[in-house]
């Protein structure tokens, strides 16, 4: 017979008997498997069979080995195939034993509890009657050391108070003050912007006016003075500022104590006058196992006595970075107005040098003019005398160039010869020296036209250094901030 099966429910070819209700008993099962597996507490996914309905499957099957298909008759027994039980596939969680030891200690475990209930009940009650004194008593000892506690919050608290008032004034007294500087730095940018813009200008100067003069000088000690005015101030801006974050740090150092003085105040206040029967009292579990405290009464006073100690050489040092500051105003307006008269009286002189050298090189010119005229006419002269020498010379060697055409022995050096060639070696020589007069009227004419331009020119970088240092430069320095805006009241 052939078989064939699933996983755990078997499957057979020949025909099945009609499966009946019957489930086999739990002992039955029990004894198939007893004293053959230990017993292991198995997971969920290895207790269960692979296929939830196997084990009803496989109960309600009732097998045999009595042949019942077509292929199956005619065999003898011994040629069957025995029948194999369903049971070993299955498992069990516990045994018979296992469940009465269960319950036995269930039952001991409920007796040890209620034995327990019964002791407990009657220590609460002992417990109860002697901790009600020591309650009260505690009760009333808390109340009172909570009136001390609130008492001396009041005192520190009026000390914080006064503390804060006079930090504030101190605080607005410097705030003030560092105004006054920062409009009196403001008012340092035009006149150094002024003196910049004066250097600047006369780097437009021309020629030989290039000069590092007076004005010069007086001009970059100028800006050397403003910027050293203005670097002392910044610096005291910067300790002024420093300053007022170091006093609103002791200020908020002093409100943060007074408002957690406050706090304090207001929570031991209720706490004092808390009682049994008061609203709002609950119970807070495990509240007294959490120490959130940080201070003992020792620091706690001194921590408020350090910030009243901080805050008072705060404001000593605030006091005296303002008198700092107020005789820095004073020494920087002097030190800017006294620069500012010297660059003003080198100006003037310079403006008189310039003007001065600009009259004598327009003298000059016009004499150079005169004279190139002069030279002119003369160039003029010698040029026409050259011309007047061309007919003669012509002359003479036109009669040379006819007499080279005698004939034969007429062709005589005689005395007529003679003088024509002296005549034309004599032209020759007066032009050639007329020439040279020429070249030498001319170049002299060129050095006075150069010198004509030379003196224009050096008209002209005068002229435009008397524009730049006295119309530019002047213009721009006829105003200047007045000792009041300098020490920063406007």
């Amino acid at each position: 017979m052939e078989l064939v099966g699933s996983p755990l429910t078997a499957t057979y070819a020949h025909p099945r008997s009609t499966p009946t209700k019957f489930l086999p008993a739990i002992s039955t099962m029990a004894s198939s498997y007893k004293n053959r597996f230990p017993y292991y507490p198995l997971p969920q996914s290895f207790s269960l069979p692979w296929m939830p309905s196997a084990y009803y499957k496989a109960a309600a099957m009732n097998p045999t080995l009595a042949p019942f298909s077509k292929s199956s008759q005619g065999l003898t027994p011994s040629k069957m195939l025995p029948f194999v039980s369903n049971r070993t596939n299955l498992f069990t969680w516990y045994t018979p034993d296992d469940w009465y030891r269960s319950n036995l200690t269930n039952y001991k475990e409920s007796e040890a509890s209620r034995h327990n209930a019964e002791h407990l009940r009657v220590d609460t009650s002992r417990m109860i009657q002697d901790k009600y004194q020591q309650t009260k008593k505690t009760q009333l000892e808390s109340t009172k050391n909570l009136g001390e506690r609130v008492n001396d919050i009041e005192f520190w608290r009026s000390e914080l108070c006064r503390e804060l008032d006079e930090m504030m004034g101190e605080t607005n007294a410097l705030t003030d003050m560092k105004k006054r500087l920062e409009r009196a730095l403001a008012e340092t940018e035009a006149p150094l912007q002024v003196a910049q813009e004066c250097l600047l200008h006369r780097e437009k100067r021309m020629g030989i006016d290039l000069v590092h003069d007076n004005v010069e000088k007086q001009l970059f000690t100028e800006v050397d003075v403003i910027r050293s005015c203005q670097e002392r101030m910044q610096q005291c801006l910067d300790k002024a500022k420093a300053q007022l974050a170091s006093n609103r740090v002791a200020q908020h150092e002093l409100e943060r104590d007074l408002v957690n003085k406050q706090a304090a105040h207001r929570i031991d206040d209720k706490c004092r006058h808390l009682r049994n029967t008061s609203d709002g009292i609950s119970y807070y579990r495990g509240v007294e196992r959490v120490d959130a405290t940080i201070s003992v009464p020792e620091s706690w006073a001194r921590f408020t006595d350090d910030n009243i100690l901080c805050s008072q050489s705060e404001r000593v040092a605030s006091a005296k970075l303002r008198d700092n500051i107020e005789n820095l105003l004073v020494v920087t307006a002097n030190e800017m107005w006294r620069q500012f008269n010297e660059v003003n009286v080198a100006f003037t002189n310079r403006i008189a040098e310039t003007a001065d050298a600009k009259s004598k090189i327009q003298t000059h010119l016009a004499k150079t003019l005169q004279e190139i005229f002069q030279i002119e006419m003369n160039i003029e002269a010698i040029r026409k005398a050259i011309r007047d020498k061309g007919p003669p010379l012509k002359v003479a060697q036109t009669r040379l160039d006819e007499r080279t055409r005698r004939p034969n022995m007429e062709l005589c050096r005689d005395t007529a010869q003679l003088c024509l060639v002296n005549e034309v070696h004599e032209i020759d020589e007066m032009i050639q020296s007329l020439q040279q007069r020429l070249r030498d009227a001319e170049d002299t004419l060129q050095m006075l036209v150069r010198a004509k331009s030379v003196l224009e020119h050096d008209l002209a970088v005068k002229a435009n250094s008397l524009f730049i240092d006295q119309e530019k430069c002047m213009g721009m320095r006829k105003t200047f901030p007045s000792t009041v805006r300098l020490v920063g009241y406007v």
